[in-house]
């Protein structure tokens, strides 16, 4: 696996990945450890365990609820102690609860409280110890869902909406620690959800993504553990409160989708004023 031109970017850093279990999380796992670091994944899915003993000695697994202040603070201080404070922080958690109009109040407290409060409780434990080292880099998982109006999606793309606003202000008011905020935005990536519905088939997946994508395919977890491992580096040291989107071009087209069978260009008219 690639690194950085003059080696592994994150040697001696120690970093906590939220939503470790899932194939994106385990992916940024797996890419933070190559880099140098030394990782706690966390995550209330307990195969996370397994990822962590094939990662060896520089990962550490710790069954952690995001919406629990005292499971949260418990990680933080095992993930000091594996690996001696902590310098990143990268909030992937989340929970696909939705239903649009038909969602119950208890299912918009369910999906705030994970995919938003979570991460804010987990940064409020950390910001102590990153000051303790002069600094940090924190990376919170938005979604290209929210810039787009989607069917049935109103919790998801709501609270994924509302992440990226938590960092900004996260960045402005740690700026002064040295703790950049960021935050990234998946399109189309392989992960569990896109399997069960392609059937476990990525050819299936790809041909669903290729009319949305400049790429024309999908996204894999490695290209977007890459992109967040960059984000955590020095590489990125003048980047902060901004989202880096990770969607092989999906928000960069409108309307003209990319099987679209005809461009502007090619709409040619013998009347120049109508045009």
């Amino acid at each position: 696996m690639e690194t950085g031109l003059l080696g592994p970017r994150l040697q001696g850093k120690s970093a906590i990945v939220t939503g470790a279990s899932t194939l994106i999380g385990t992916a940024v796992c797996e890419r933070l450890v190559a880099e140098g670091a030394a990782v706690t994944l966390a995550d209330v899915d307990e195969s996370g365990a397994d990822a962590a003993d094939r990662l060896g000695a520089a990962a550490l697994f710790v069954s952690t609820d995001v919406t629990d202040e005292r499971a949260v603070q418990e990680c933080v201080d095992r993930a000091v102690r594996h690996g001696g404070g902590v310098n990143v922080l990268v909030n992937i958690a989340s929970t696909y609860i939705d239903g649009g109009l038909a969602a119950k109040k208890e299912d918009w407290l369910t999906s705030y409280s994970v995919n938003v409060v979570g991460g804010v409780l987990m940064l409020a434990a950390v910001v102590p110890h990153m000051r303790e080292r002069g600094g940090g880099a924190v990376v919170n998982f938005s979604s290209v869902s929210a810039e787009r109006a989607q069917r049935g999606r109103w919790l998801y793309s709501a609270t994924k909406a509302a992440v990226r606003q938590v960092t900004r202000s996260a960045a402005m008011d740690l700026a002064p620690d040295g703790i950049r905020v960021n935050s990234v935005s998946p399109g189309w990536i392989w992960s569990r959800p896109i399997a069960a519905r392609a059937a476990q088939d990525r050819g299936v997946a790809n041909t669903v993504a290729a009319p949305l994508t400049l790429s024309r395919r999908i996204g894999s977890p490695e290209e977007v553990a890459a992109a967040v491992a960059f984000l955590c580096s020095d590489d990125a040291a003048y980047i902060n409160g901004t989202d880096l989107a990770i969607d092989g071009g999906y928000l960069a087209m409108g309307p003209e989708r990319a099987d679209e069978p005809w461009s502007l260009t090619e709409l040619e008219t013998d009347d120049k004023g109508d045009q």
